[in-house]
């Protein structure tokens, strides 16, 4: 008898009721090893493969983390959005169920789409990558600025809170009282500026190195809100890689100019230097939460390192640098 994961009904009906499967053709499961918010499943149709994510409504952390499943409606409507702008930057959406929580989308195989993380890890640091993530960024968030519509499409404020402000700058102001009233009025300044379409989670895990660039994936945090945040995000990561891996720090230090200035080329929807200071100010912080909030990065275990990522966080949280190639320049 096999052990392997078999999915509930609600997922085989989804994909029934869609018609993607093919008469005579079985439907092969298998449960993808994702992130901490939903369940994924590979579903092999014979002559394709797709994607079908369902979110969770108790993350899977040692932490209390609950979240609304809408989000997984947010997320869809994010690749929607971006399907029509930056076609080759997302998968291909393929269906949907509201009420389930469910979508379907185009399964990228690993072959041809790494994840960014493995390979930062790994040590191959790609500069020319970390470039045309950053213009992406800036694409999505330009095409997407000041629009009305897209602005009521994604008030997700709520989620957003539960998911990222919560977890991240609250937890950790609970931690440090010393910061506590600057990571709060962080968590207040972002949650107030509402400029264009967010990610909320930039992270290299939800990167794919695809053949025509990066392909982004895991939208669950999806907001029209502080463009910022995802540029900080993505930026905090690759500090934090470095640390791992200190022989390629070099090339970690030029990937994070390189990303700053391509996402900063695009900006257009307000003054460049207002999204960068915000950036600068939300990055410490959230250096901070990965070590100490809700959900700390799994790859860094020695605590001379984690005092390291500590001490230079609150130092810049009492002292905010405006300029983000100054703390490139400070952190490598």
């Amino acid at each position: 008898m096999s052990n392997a994961p078999v999915p509930d009904r609600d997922l085989v009906r989804f994909v029934e009721a869609h018609g993607l499967t093919r008469p005579g053709v079985k439907a092969r499961w298998q449960e993808l090893a994702g992130g901490v918010s939903s369940d994924i499943w590979k579903v092999d149709l014979g002559d394709r493969a797709i994607c079908v994510k369902r979110a969770l409504p108790q993350l899977k952390v040692a932490a209390v983390w609950e979240a609304p499943v809408s989000r997984n409606a947010y997320e869809w409507a994010w690749m929607q959005f971006v399907s029509e702008h930056c076609p080759a930057n997302v998968p291909t959406p393929i269906a949907q169920d509201v009420e389930a929580g469910l979508f379907a989308m185009a399964y990228l195989e690993p072959e041809d789409h790494p994840v960014w993380k493995q390979q930062l890890l790994a040590g191959e640091v790609d500069v020319d990558l970390a470039a045309a993530v950053g213009k992406v960024l800036g694409a999505i968030h330009a095409e997407s600025a000041w629009r009305i519509d897209v602005a009521k499409r994604f008030d997700t404020i709520e989620s957003f809170y539960a998911l990222r402000l919560e977890p991240y700058l609250v937890a950790t102001a609970a931690r440090y009282p010393e910061v506590s009233a600057a990571l709060l009025a962080l968590v207040a300044q972002t949650a107030g500026t509402t400029h264009a379409l967010v990610h909320g989670d930039v992270s290299p895990k939800n990167i794919l190195a695809g053949p025509r660039g990066p392909v982004l994936l895991d939208a669950e945090c999806a907001w029209y809100g502080d463009p910022a945040f995802d540029l900080a995000f993505c930026l905090n990561h690759l500090m934090l890689k470095a640390v791992v891996v200190p022989s390629r720090s070099a090339e970690f230090a030029r990937s994070f100019m390189a990303l700053m200035r391509s996402y900063l080329d695009q900006v257009g929807w307000e003054p460049a230097h207002d999204v960068q200071r915000r950036a600068a100010k939300l990055l410490p912080g959230l250096l901070l939460a990965r070590i100490d909030g809700k959900s700390p990065v799994e790859y860094i275990t020695d605590e001379q390192d984690k005092d390291r990522v500590r001490g230079f966080a609150v130092g810049l949280i009492k002292h905010p640098s405006q300029e983000l190639s100054d703390i490139c320049r400070r952190w490598f």
